[in-house]
């Protein structure tokens, strides 16, 4: 299969990363690395998660930061909004595009939201369809598609029975994510191969974590089959927390760079990416996830 000329990035390091950070950030910081994710050319920026703070503490503010930042036409500003209340928040926050997920794994799901796989998906519906009333679009994730911390190996079909019913109820796009970064590139392809008997190719996305260190090799092989929409993360921001120390989401900088390698379009700035990574981590105090950013620092 001929590889995709353009590659849509979907930035989740805002969300996805900063929930996993244990030192409070500031509304105003985090303003400050959305604006700089827009500056850089990044079309989707998923900016934050209308859950209970009590939960998951470091998205207290989101609807603040939604009010503050510069928002560029033609750039879609996501949420995650799993519950009803989240998304009656994220729609008074003016949000125009939410996300739910769920689990491919019957034991993730358990431990994860306190409920199963069918039960997750049925929670979804009443969001969905007001997300029609209100004219939201809603994306879809899916977890551990190629391992589960509890089950170990989980099933191509059982992922593709899941992203089925996500795009069946609404979706317009389903992600599919590695949550413990345990796939290789023949499982990933197989994956796609069982998920696109079901869903359009090009409604598929892929969510890879690198803790195992084979996030790009997968992203070559999903882009080996057509698979164009790939989540991943400034810095690498975003521990695994079934890996003790270990890495996990895919840094944007170096998909960033494997894709400028292969003459695949983004519409991405490097040097304002790497800079966009820098100042995060300077808030953070934290060393970069990046290798491309370690490697430009010398």
């Amino acid at each position: 299969m001929t590889l995709p000329s353009h590659v849509r990035l979907i930035e989740v390091g805002p969300r996805d990363g900063l929930q996993n950070e244990a030192l409070p950030i500031s509304v105003a910081d985090k303003v400050q690395l959305v604006d700089a994710l827009t500056d850089a050319g990044l079309g989707y920026i998923e900016v934050g998660s209308f859950v209970s703070p009590k939960w998951v503490p470091q998205m207290a503010g989101s609807a603040e930061v939604f009010a503050q930042i510069r928002r560029k036409p033609g750039v879609v500003y996501g949420a995650l909004a799993p519950n009803m209340r989240g998304f009656e928040d994220a729609v008074a926050a003016g949000v125009k595009e939410v996300a739910v997920f769920a689990a491919a794994s019957e034991a993730f799901s358990q431990r994860n939201i306190n409920c199963s796989i069918s039960e997750s998906l049925a929670r979804f519906v009443p969001i969905i369809e007001a997300a029609r009333q209100h004219g939201i679009s809603v994306r879809g994730y899916v977890s551990c598609v190629l391992g589960c911390p509890y089950e170990g190996q989980v099933s191509p079909q059982q992922v593709a029975q899941v992203a089925q019913e996500l795009y069946a109820m609404g979706c317009y796009e389903v992600s599919l994510g590695d949550t413990i970064g345990t796939g290789t590139p023949t499982a990933t392809r197989n994956l796609f191969e069982a998920v696109t008997a079901c869903v359009p190719r090009e409604k598929l996305a892929g969510h890879f974590h690198d803790t195992y260190g084979q996030a790009l090799v997968n992203i070559y092989a999903s882009l080996q089959e057509g698979i164009a929409v790939f989540d991943s993360s400034i810095a690498g921001l975003g521990g695994c927390p079934y890996a003790k120390g270990a890495s996990g989401n895919v840094a944007t900088e170096d998909v960033l760079y494997m894709l400028n390698g292969m003459g695949i379009d983004t519409g991405v700035d490097m040097d304002k990416l790497l800079l966009a990574g820098e100042h995060i981590c300077q808030v953070l105090g934290r060393v970069t996830g990046s290798r491309v950013a370690k490697a430009r620092q010398g």
